[in-house]
């Protein structure tokens, strides 16, 4: 502190000055010209600073504090850690605000400590929210619970800042003691919610319960009353989940402070060719959001929303987490700065990740299924009246339809004329035999299948496809990858990406990992897909806690009555 202090006041050389900088000050909201003074990794002050051992002119570009991803779940990226932060960090992305609950709800809490040590070393500040609900509910089976007293331990780490999204919002209005028991042990901390759709009484109630954020909103009208009730409104812009362009009305000279852009979740390829957070400053941007306004939602809005102190902001006392770039429309980081050392550039990480083949057999041997045949996918003729999930574009929110499925030997079939085909989950943590089985409308298919160990929250297996023959190959092929994506026809396997740390992160390079999700999605294209981003969407439709239906390794699930049909 002494050593800032003196180089605050211009006693003592700065390790670093950066001059002629055109510094966006997210706390007053204006652009303003100065030099900024470096001592340790932090800011001693903005002014007229010369006397330092290295001094570098800007040249009049911008100075922009590092950006902050207030609610990710890294692992729908499908990469190593350490590969993560080599794609995010260049991009400008300064810190990240995550649960962890998908590598929790296959490993528990060791998944998540595993994350936290890779990342440790690196350039990349994570906050932990400690994961609420694993499982998510009781309709379905994941691979390890974390108790109220497993969050109160994580509480106790370093990087723990908060709760996790509390996705079980029937228990929290109905008061179901495990979900209120978990809230408690967060004390003051920071709750984040996750609530679609919900409104009126039941919405005071959950707010109630000390939960101030949402991400799930997806209508003005939503996101307006949540903002009304006190809740900090989180405008996502993911792979499959879009939002900003309906929310962002509602970013105005008074409710921005409580607003803030989240990806959720964003693919290898969308970083690769994207970016993270940084694509959704630029989308904002180009919707007509003033460019400052914009920035200040991905830096000062998360760092006061999560209680994070000496970040955010250029000012002095911060941490020297920043970015340049030269045109904020265009918002392409030249260099970024991570508490003072120079981290990227050009979009080229300069630190050295460790290698991705760190993960023990806990983390990698994670696929337990329980034998099946092709006839034990068979759906009866007597269910035939069961409603119909309806995947809608871009969200993952669904839709219920009544429409009758085809029959064909006394068995419900697939019927691609109609864009109908079959769902299936099946249970792959305790060999329970457990399998689900539903009918699909909106996936396109005309033939083949496409199967996941992707499946949120629980991460069993999904598949969907034409035929129940392809179907189970498929199946079978992401069992003997020990997890990962797979697209099938003709009773053969066309296509995989393995994914063997949890069933959810590849052990191989960032490049590797889009030129084979490239391919699948080229291939479910060529089956017929229609959906933009098949397998992330894919992995929704067993996510119990998003109306309306949904299908988990227990059964149909009608999400708004919070039970499986019979």
């Amino acid at each position: 502190m002494s050593d800032l202090i003196r180089v605050a006041r211009g006693e003592q050389p700065a390790d670093l000055i950066l001059t002629n900088a055109r510094i966006v000050n997210t706390l007053s909201g204006e652009v303003e010209e100065g030099s900024v003074a470096l001592s340790d990794g932090r800011i001693a002050g903005i002014g007229d600073y010369r006397d330092s051992g290295e001094v570098i002119d800007l040249e009049g570009r911008h100075l922009v504090p590092g950006l902050i991803n207030g609610h990710i779940h890294p692992e729908s990226s499908m990469l190593h850690p350490a590969r993560y932060a080599e794609v995010v960090v260049p991009r400008g992305v300064s810190a990240i605000v995550t649960d962890l609950h998908e590598i929790a709800n296959v490993t528990g809490l060791p998944g998540a400590r595993y994350m936290l040590d890779v990342w440790e070393p690196l350039p990349l500040d994570v906050y932990l929210m400690a994961p609420s609900c694993v499982p998510a509910t009781h309709l379905e089976t994941a691979g390890a619970e974390v108790t109220a007293d497993d969050i109160a331990e994580a509480l106790t780490w370093d990087e723990a800042i908060g709760l996790g999204e509390v996705m079980n919002f029937p228990g929290v209005i109905n008061s179901d003691e495990m979900v209120h028991g978990k809230i408690g042990v967060a004390g003051g901390r920071a709750l984040d919610g996750h609530a679609p759709g919900l409104g009126g009484k039941d919405l005071n109630a959950y707010i109630a319960a000390g939960i101030d954020s949402d991400h799930e909103s997806t209508t003005l009208e939503e996101g307006r009353e949540k903002l009304r009730r006190g809740m900090y409104l989180m405008i996502r812009e993911g792979s499959s989940e879009k939002n900003l362009e309906a929310l962002l009305p509602l970013v105005t000279d008074h409710s921005w402070p409580r607003c803030l852009f989240v990806v959720d979740d964003r693919s290898a390829s969308d970083l690769l060719r994207d970016g993270d957070i940084d694509a959704v400053v630029r989308r904002a941007i180009a919707l007509g959001l003033d460019p400052v306004r914009t920035i200040q939602m991905a830096t000062i809005t998360p760092a006061v929303r999560f209680g994070l102190r000496g970040v955010g902001a250029i000012a002095p006392g911060y941490f020297a987490n920043f970015l340049v770039v030269e045109d904020l429309s265009a918002f392409k980081a030249l260099q970024v700065y991570h508490h003072g050392e120079l981290v990227a550039r050009e979009g080229k990480p300069l630190f050295t990740p460790p290698p991705s083949g760190d993960a023990d057999d806990t983390m990698r041997r994670t696929m337990r299924v329980k034998p099946f045949t092709v006839e034990d996918l068979r759906i009866p003729a007597e269910q035939a009246d069961r409603p119909i999930i309806e995947i809608i574009p871009d969200q993952i929110v669904t839709g219920r339809l009544e429409e009758k499925p085809s029959i064909s030997d006394g068995v419900v079939v697939a019927d691609p004329g109609r864009d109908i085909a079959k769902l299936v989950v099946v249970e792959r943590h305790h060999a329970s035999g457990n399998i689900g089985l539903a009918m699909v409308k909106g996936t396109g298919l005309t033939k083949g299948a496409l199967a996941s160990s992707i499946g949120h929250d629980s991460h069993n297996i999904i598949a969907v496809g034409t035929n129940d023959a392809d179907i189970h190959t498929a199946i079978r092929e992401v069992e003997r990858l020990g997890g990962g994506l797979v697209a099938t026809a003709g009773g053969a396997v066309l296509a995989s990406l393995p994914l063997p740390i949890a069933g959810l992160l590849s052990d191989k390079p960032l490049e590797t990992v889009v030129e084979k999700h490239e391919t699948l999605k080229r291939i479910a294209a060529e089956l017929g897909s229609v959906m933009p981003h098949p397998f992330a969407t894919l992995s929704f439709l067993a996510l119990p806690v998003i109306p309306a239906l949904k299908l988990t390794d227990k059964g149909l699930v009608d999400v708004n009555a919070f039970r499986l049909f019979d």
